[in-house]
């Protein structure tokens, strides 16, 4: 494939990765509970959340960026990573990392949020899909996020994969699990002992 022909598939893409993962999830979760779990925008939001939220939106928009350098030519995939082969497998993994956190996501049922509210106490949902890892959305995100670096593999993609990294993991170990541990006290601390962070058996917490 073309390196314009990997651009417009990488937009697509990540058009469809926003249509479904932050549109029509928050829409579901009006639907089912009137509120749209968006949680990041407002309220008491420390400073980490903010640096966390503002890193992961860095990063999708430099990600954007990156297949629209592409698509007009100014940026070209690296050597090494121009096979064939590898945009396919990316594109694999992209569809895959968006499956997977509609999954995660519906699995999370009503207590699915973007950031959270030091005031509010959801359930600590350990079942399904949160019974191989702790964060199976965001895991699911960043195998997104590769798979688009593999579609579109110039540098500046590249940088997006790297900003999401950081942003996720500052979310999750500087604001999230704080808060469940503060929320959710032993219960949460046994199941940091069972269950891997981002993947299965690794990031457990003793």
């Amino acid at each position: 494939m073309s390196p314009s022909v990997c651009a417009v598939i990488a937009l697509a893409l990540l058009t469809v990765f926003g249509l479904l993962g932050f549109g029509w999830r928050a829409w579901l979760q009006h639907r089912r509970t009137g509120s749209t779990g968006i949680r990041g925008t407002r309220g008491r939001i420390g400073p980490v959340e903010r640096v966390a939220g503002a890193g992961f939106a860095a990063a999708l928009t430099v990600t954007v960026l990156g297949a629209a350098l592409q698509l007009a030519a100014v940026m070209t995939p690296l050597n090494v990573l121009r096979a064939g082969w590898i945009h396919i497998a990316g594109i694999v993994l992209a569809m895959l990392g968006i499956a997977l956190t509609v999954w995660a996501q519906l699995d999370m049922g009503d207590s699915w949020r973007i950031g959270v509210d030091a005031d509010e106490t959801t359930e600590l949902v350990q079942g399904r899909v949160f019974g191989w890892v702790r964060n199976p959305i965001y895991s699911a995100m960043l195998v997104f996020e590769f798979g688009l670096a593999l579609v579109t593999p110039n540098a500046v993609t590249f940088a997006g994969s790297i900003l999401a990294i950081g942003a996720l993991q500052a979310q999750v170990r500087r604001v999230e699990e704080p808060y469940l541990l503060a929320k959710h006290g032993a219960a949460y601390r046994d199941y940091t002992r069972r269950v891997g962070r981002f993947i299965p058996g690794i990031g457990l917490i003793p």
